[in-house]
């Protein structure tokens, strides 16, 4: 049974953070962190290093102690460690890390001070008002703590969809091996590329469901096996992901992977067409009495219905049902028409990869552009750039950019916006760049008001281009400051300038409905993967599954422009 690096990964972050809970040296915990993140953006899985017998020490990061721990446990599947940890601190203490707001130095002062060992304990004493009072914490983080705790009650255990990917990509390639698989596909949420998923449901023709169901049953990731029947199993992962495998006949195939793709609202939806029309829809096919006429693909299963057959990603009931009866769906917009990246950093910040590595990446992909965006000197744990060291990188990519043909790195920024609203970098810097992504990443409890204003100021400045992660969330960790996106979108339409989509798996900010409020003003996204790593830019995926959830086209997105004609909109905004 091999391990990944995503669990030696997670088994440092959680040694990092009982670690912090405990109070260990700030270096030591930084230590297990970093090396996290670079095993996590790892391209080769340490364990065939360990089996090819070759070493570890030498990854940056990586010192003979991680190394041994590493070896531990991609041989023994776990880390001597880490059990003791567990074992002298509350196992509910890793539970509340979960917890959207509560990073590792709130649930050390929540064990501490109120000794708050689980969830359930938090809950009463955020209802008892008891939180509020400490150090660093306020009511609104109590009221958000409730709320969490009370949606995780109502929705259970969540993934983020790329991780859910890592997983159910192994696992199908896995099933298209057994003999007799026809057909085979992910429904649910995670086809209509929701941010997160409970759970997959994956359907499978098969000329032999014996053979299917034990070949998904023994699959060497299993933690547990729920149930096996003849055509329904259910197992869970190591990962903790429930997956559902359906056998289903090529005659009904169709109907179930709309049935089991959703969303229930949409599906009432279609449910109720079809009951006008004398007809009946089910996971077996669309009936008139008893007689099937429809089921073998999602196509026909439509087009029984006089109904066009919409993606995947905007079945949740939205208007989509009713554009299905004219047949007008928009063409939302695929990876294939990004012709570049406006959002990436390098080593001169926070960066795994130089400014010459993050291009030729770019150049493998067939972009025509990539944007470095370093971040700006506020920004110190991420090395950001002050003015003189940003006028050098402007020196360096300058001097690269004689060497390229049909390809142009563009001079940027990620300039952080300061708590009045005014930008961390003078403009006569700003003036020397391609573009100015701006972006908060400090003060993300202020009001409402005062947080929009800050934002809006900071969208006036003539050199602003791009605001980034407009809503600062980061997915089953941070909830969105509190600001009033509408008027957001209103004043960079207004301005001219652009909003962005952060691919990060954990970011996918702006969200799908924001999205479609920004469309239907007219304001372009830009879809960026906000690069630490050249893998980083493989991201692009997840962005473009918001980008269509939110009904975008390639003509709302502003890195589909080919590079003339994207440096006329960059200079536009300036100059407007």
């Amino acid at each position: 049974m091999s391990v990944h690096n995503t669990e030696i990964a997670e088994a440092f972050e959680e040694i990092a953070n009982l670690l912090e809970i405990r109070g260990e040296n700030p270096f030591r915990v930084r230590a297990y962190r970093n090396a996290a993140r670079t095993i996590s953006d790892l391209g080769e899985e340490l364990s065939d290093r360990v089996e090819r017998g070759e070493e570890i020490v030498g990854i940056p990061g990586i010192g003979k102690e991680l190394a041994l721990k590493i070896g531990q446990m991609v041989i023994t599947g776990r880390i001597t460690q880490l059990e003791e940890l567990r074992q002298a601190m509350p196992p509910g203490l890793l539970d509340m890390l979960r917890i959207p707001g509560l990073g590792p130095k709130r649930v050390k002062t929540l064990y501490h001070d109120l000794n708050i060992h689980d969830v359930n304990q938090l809950a009463e004493a955020a209802r008892a008002g008891k939180v509020r009072a400490l150090p660093g914490m306020g009511e609104k983080l109590e009221t958000s703590i409730l709320k969490a705790i009370e949606t995780r009650r109502v929705e259970g255990k969540r993934f983020l969809r790329a991780t859910a990917a890592r997983y159910a990509e192994s696992l199908l390639e896995h099933l298209r091996t057994v003999r007799g698989v026809k057909q085979i596909s992910l429904a649910g949420s995670y086809r209509r590329a929701r941010e997160t998923i409970g759970d997959l449901d994956i359907l499978i023709e098969a000329a032999d469901s014996t053979a299917a169901m034990e070949a998904f049953t023994t699959y060497d990731e299993i933690q547990e096996i729920l149930a096996k029947g003849e055509t329904k199993s259910s197992i869970v992962l190591r990962a903790g992901i429930q997956v559902d495998l359906r056998v289903v006949p090529a005659e009904s195939f169709g109907a179930a992977l709309q049935y089991f793709t959703g969303s229930k609202e949409h599906n009432i939806a279609v449910r109720k067409i079809a009951q006008a029309k004398g007809l009946k829809v089910s996971e077996y096919g669309v009936f008139r009495g008893e007689e099937s006429i429809a089921g073998r693909t999602e196509k026909d299963v439509y087009a029984a219905l006089d109904l066009a057959c919409p993606p995947p990603e905007i079945r949740e009931n939205r208007g989509e049902v009713e554009l299905a009866a004219s047949g007008k769906f928009p063409k939302l917009v695929e990876a294939s028409d990004i012709r570049g990246d406006l959002h990436n950093h390098s080593t001169a910040s926070d960066g795994a990869n130089t400014i010459e590595e993050m291009a030729t990446a770019a150049q493998e992909l067939g972009y025509e552009y990539l944007a470095i965006c370093d971040h700006s000197k506020r920004l110190t744990v991420a090395s950001g750039l002050d003015e003189k060291r940003l006028a050098k990188q402007i020196k360096e990519i300058d001097k690269l950019n004689e060497s390229f043909k049909n390809f142009r790195l563009l001079k940027g920024t990620e300039c952080d916006i300061l708590e009045d609203g005014s930008l961390d970098l003078d403009d006569t810097i700003l003036a020397e760049l391609d573009l100015v992504v701006v972006s908060v990443h400090s003060k993300f409890n202020l009001p409402r008001d005062q947080q929009t204003e800050r934002v809006l100021r900071a969208l006036d400045n003539k050199y602003t281009s791009i605001l980034a992660h407009p809503t600062g969330r980061l997915i089953l960790e941070r909830e969105p400051y509190d600001i009033d996106i509408a008027r957001v979108i209103e004043h960079a339409k207004q301005r001219g300038c652009f909003l962005e989509l952060n691919a990060n798996p954990m970011r996918l900010d702006l969200n799908d409905v924001h999205c479609q409020m920004a469309k239907k003003a007219g304001v372009l996204i830009s879809i960026d993967v906000d690069g630490h790593h050249v893998r980083d830019l493989s991201n692009l995926t997840f962005g473009i599954g918001q980008a269509r959830r939110g009904w975008l086209e390639k003509k709302d997105v502003l890195n589909t422009r080919p590079l003339k004609e994207l440096l006329k909109l960059l200079n536009a905004v300036r100059n407007g």
